[in-house]
């Protein structure tokens, strides 16, 4: 019997878990189906999600489609009426096994908000990637009035520190050379565990207990609640990547405020200063919405000016998108085409910003994990294309030959 084949959409907290899902569904012999693993983040995310269910039926009419994620957690009638779809589970339920099956309800979809622990699953890699990622941290207590993942996702719950290092462990013993720390909210890892530990101490105790791993990434960061730990390990340990994606979402006051974010503009300056104080060729990516509810031309222009004042090279870009039930939903939009609008200016303001920093890039020695057999990335993140073939997961050390505004090129290694 063929094992079940998971298809992941969404986030890096999704990679891991749809591992997690592969694992149980073969020990419960979930055989010739397609488990879609969602995401609810956006509107189109959503629309997304569907048009992959219905792409998968065409092309494998005789699997059963199971679909799960936070798309199937919040709206798991709409699903479960798609005429392709065979199950619907919720955001836990997905990851236990008496679940992962075609028996049963045709949805099965908890309150997550009951749910107090995290999952403990280790798993030994990841189909298809080259790193790997490693959960640290389910949920979310902040409200920010334009998301829906806390409602998708639950409370905040922290993985115990001995349990990510041995998934960290884990997976450096089979073979992987980096790892992210990912969750919903990291900065708030630890908040619910004994005693007052924080994620730069996590970070830490990873790279002291795991020393065969070449590479720590940290996944999206909360301006309002990086610790002390995090810059201190940023100047002292090389193994912590020099990138920090930050979840800025804004850069007007007033914005930020009626978004119901925790920093200012001057906070997000302050920690993006911090960073480079820290380790002066740190890279930062920001997420960041266009178009936000009552947000005027000028609210916006802040916005597109903090792109160049901190310095951001990786952003992603959302046009806002009201989700149901959000207090942003119920405020006064933003035209479409203006969301679209500014959202272009924004792309196009990170295109420069990439080409900038990759054209600096240019005659400087790096390692690049090998993503596949000619491409890769470099510790700041950016994708590097190989002049010669080598093995996807090893590091392999170049020197940096050209850009062309999306990526770098090297033709041989050192």
């Amino acid at each position: 019997m063929r094992e079940a084949r998971v298809v992941t959409l969404g986030c890096r907290l999704n990679a891991f878990e749809s591992e997690v899902i592969r694992k149980e569904a073969a020990a419960s012999g979930l055989g010739d189906a397609i488990v879609v693993n969602t995401c609810a983040v956006t509107a189109e995310a959503v629309r997304q999600a569907r048009q992959t269910i219905r792409r998968l039926k065409r092309e494998h009419p005789g699997s059963a489609i199971v679909v799960t994620g936070c798309a199937a957690q919040l709206a798991p009638g709409d699903f479960a009426a798609m005429p392709e779809v065979d199950r619907v589970l919720g955001n836990r339920e997905k990851l236990e096994r008496h679940h992962l099956s075609l028996s049963g309800a045709p949805v099965a979809v908890s309150d997550i908000m009951a749910f107090q622990e995290g999952a403990l699953h280790l798993i030994d890699g990841f189909e298809g990637r080259a790193r790997g990622f490693v959960e640290i941290q389910q949920g979310c207590d902040h409200r920010c009035s334009f998301c829906v993942i806390p409602f998708v996702r639950g409370r905040s719950r922290s993985v115990p520190e001995a349990v990510v290092v041995e998934r960290v462990r884990r997976l450096a013993a089979n073979g992987y050379r980096e790892v992210v720390l990912t969750g919903v909210d990291i900065c708030s890892w630890g908040h619910d565990l004994p005693g007052s530990s924080r994620l730069g101490e996590l970070a830490r105790a990873v790279l002291a207990e795991v020393p065969d791993l070449p590479r720590l990434r940290l996944s999206t960061l909360d301006p309002a609640a990086i610790d002390d730990g995090v810059f201190h390990l940023l100047s002292s340990e090389p193994r912590l990547m020099p990138h920090l994606h930050l979840s800025l979402q804004a850069m007007d006051d007033m914005v930020l405020k009626r978004m119901k974010r925790r920093h200012s503009r001057v906070q997000a300056a302050a920690v993006a200063a911090r960073a480079r104080a820290a380790r002066p060729d740190v890279v930062l990516g920001a997420d960041l919405i266009a178009g936000f509810p009552t947000e005027s031309e000028t609210m916006f222009e802040n916005t597109l000016a903090a792109v160049d004042e901190l310095g951001l090279t990786w952003l992603h870009v959302f046009p806002f998108s009201p989700r149901p039930g959000t207090p942003a939903a119920r405020m006064p939009q933003v035209a479409k085409s203006v969301r679209q609008e500014r959202a272009a200016r924004l792309r196009a303001a990170g295109d420069r910003a990439r080409a900038f920093f990759l054209a600096g890039r240019v005659g400087a020695r790096t390692d690049v994990l090998v993503e596949d057999e000619t491409t890769g990335r470099c510790p700041h993140y950016a994708p590097v294309m190989l002049g010669f073939a080598a093995e996807p997961g090893n590091i392999v050390p170049v020197r940096l030959s050209r850009a062309d505004g999306e990526r770098l090129y090297a033709e041989d290694r050192i």
